[in-house]
């Protein structure tokens, strides 16, 4: 057997703790196929020294979204993703980054794909911090002040007669404390034209990879009736400024920032996915 059939499988040890029975079964799929050299590493850290030593051995993720995240983070930060395709056996709660790249969530099928199945390249968003996004990249709305933060605390006969209405009502109604979210104030350019500007609030801003080599970029203005139709383009680097925001990157938040930048890398990472997936 080539050592490039040789795998490395490295088991999350949050996937061991939520489902060790679906663990179980992809290791003895993937040993009855293939010669594994298998890790248990107790966290992060352990985590990407198996990873970093692999060898010439064909690494296979089990564990949930977030195990292949850091797993790519890791090989991207190493500037090792152009050599060394990923295979991911899903197992845990998290799962939908792995449902949207075409990876099978059952044990054995995930496991017969690694075996059987080829790599295929898929585009990464980068950002200027070295962050790197697989699925999408979401820009939610600011929260806005929640209503009377600002006004003066009530008299005491008013405390008391709201403290009286409480006591003596059946079923009081709870007031939501929540703030709801509110409109952001953000610049979005793509390939260095802009988009919307901070006079426009924005509701939220995606930016998804994969668009034959590019990324497709969604904003939905804070505006009602006709104007409030999002606007949809696609384009290979995309920059977003404004006062402090926050994204969420996948599942990992990132921020505050006043500015950042992505860029799409096409082709830059490989993941083995069944035969004749598109």
């Amino acid at each position: 057997m080539a050592p490039s059939d040789q795998l490395l499988v490295v088991i999350d040890p949050v996937a061991r703790r939520t489902d060790g029975e679906s663990v179980r079964i992809a290791k003895d799929v993937l040993s009855g196929g293939a010669a594994t050299k298998v890790c248990l590493p107790d966290g992060p850290e352990e985590f990407a020294r198996a990873l970093i030593r692999r060898g010439s051995r064909r690494p296979v993720v089990i564990g949930d979204d977030g195990a292949l995240l850091r797993a790519v983070a890791l090989l991207h930060r190493r500037r090792e993703l152009a050599v060394c395709g990923l295979s991911l056996v899903p197992v845990g709660g998290a799962l939908s980054l792995a449902r949207s790249l075409g990876v099978p969530t059952g044990a054995v099928a995930a496991a017969r794909a690694v075996l059987d199945g080829a790599e295929r390249r898929l585009d990464l968003l980068v950002d200027d911090s070295d962050g790197v996004v697989l699925g999408t990249l979401r820009i939610p709305s600011r929260p806005s002040p929640s209503p009377g933060a600002s006004s003066a605390p009530p008299h005491p006969w008013l405390r008391t007669c709201q403290s009286l209405v409480r006591t003596l009502a059946v079923r009081p109604t709870r007031l939501a404390t929540v703030p709801r979210p509110g409109p952001a104030r953000l610049r979005v350019e793509v390939d260095g034209v802009l988009l919307v500007d901070l006079d426009h609030p924005v509701e939220a801003v995606s930016v998804t990879p994969g668009v034959s080599g590019g990324a497709e970029v969604e904003v939905r203005p804070a505006s009602v009736g006709a104007e409030a139709a999002p606007l949809r383009v696609v384009g290979r680097r995309v920059t977003v400024s404004g006062a402090d925001f926050r994204y969420r990157a996948d599942s990992v938040v990132g921020g505050p920032v006043r500015t950042r930048t992505w860029t799409v890398r096409e082709g830059a990472w490989g993941l083995i996915l069944p035969p004749g997936r598109p």
